[in-house]
């Protein structure tokens, strides 16, 4: 389970790569290059201050078969602070569906976390647990804390940056998505090299959440404005299984709600946890 759920913020991650704002060169400046607009989809992407997606993960063991399922939404907002909220309705694992799913909503340094499971381990009596980013690494056994540190990496300028490590990137035709005029672009990049363009303090958490993928293969449909309609994801290993995510960006720059849950719905982490919130979590599933 604490595998899945890093999986699907290590995934979100990059599936925004395309999210930059640069002209299509194959509809705006022909002269480019793929790897070209790659890297000017890297420069620009700042630009993108909010963003609205659905995402699909799906995650299969080691021999082939259904290791997990993830589908959900997400909101981003750079300014006037930092805030995503994440809302993944269906998590499930070795077919087993997690009751009521996972929400996530941050604002700044402060995060809200909706999750049954975590709720009962730690004893919590509210929907909500209220969980302070700065302090969170001090709370032994909560194993959350990787999931929402990697939540708040949802920076669009990174996650491109990954993706120009690629040296096979190509484009691969003219399609339409959502009734979207879009050109598609298609390449791989290698973990270590793209690990590489990140800034160092978080090179070492975006290693190991992408160990199982030596290399990782995208798709990224970009329309005319420069900006992504949808991006795919593949990566695995053989003898560690493998995941497939998909992104359908549904609006930019637009107005975003991203609001804290109402104050009675939520309650504060306990300074003490339960004796099995403390147990160590070995290397999880």
């Amino acid at each position: 389970m604490r595998r899945l759920l890093v999986a699907a913020g290590a995934v979100a991650a990059i599936t925004v790569a395309g999210c930059g704002t640069t002209a299509t060169p194959s509809l705006q400046n022909a002269q480019l290059s793929a790897a070209e607009a790659i890297q000017q989809t890297a420069q620009k992407a700042g630009d993108v201050n909010t963003y609205a997606a659905d995402l699909v993960v799906n995650v299969t063991d080691a021999k082939g078969g259904q290791g997990g399922v993830i589908q959900g939404t997400m909101l981003f907002q750079k300014t006037p602070q930092i805030a995503s909220d994440i809302n993944l309705s269906q998590v499930a694992f070795n077919g087993q569906n997690v009751p009521g799913g996972v929400r996530a909503i941050l604002q700044g340094d402060v995060a809200y976390v909706k999750l049954d499971m975590l709720r009962t381990l730690v004893g919590a009596t509210k929907p909500w647990i209220r969980l302070d980013l700065k302090q969170l690494g001090s709370q032994a056994g909560v194993n959350i804390d990787q999931y929402l540190a990697q939540a708040q990496q949802f920076d669009l300028k990174t996650s491109v940056a990954m993706l120009t490590a690629s040296k096979d990137v190509k484009s691969v035709g003219s399609e339409q998505v959502g009734g979207v005029d879009t050109t598609h672009y298609s390449g791989s990049f290698p973990v270590a090299e793209a690990v590489k363009q990140l800034p160092e303090d978080q090179r070492g958490r975006m290693q190991g959440e992408l160990a199982n993928a030596k290399d990782v293969k995208f798709d990224a449909w970009i329309d005319a404005q420069g900006l992504p309609r949808k991006v795919e994801l593949n990566g695995g290993k053989p003898d560690a299984g493998a995941f497939k995510a998909a992104a359908m960006f549904k609006s930019f720059n637009e107005p975003v709600s991203i609001e804290a849950p109402a104050a009675d719905q939520v309650g504060e982490l306990p300074q003490t946890l339960p004796h099995a919130a403390q147990q160590p979590s070995g290397t999880g599933s």
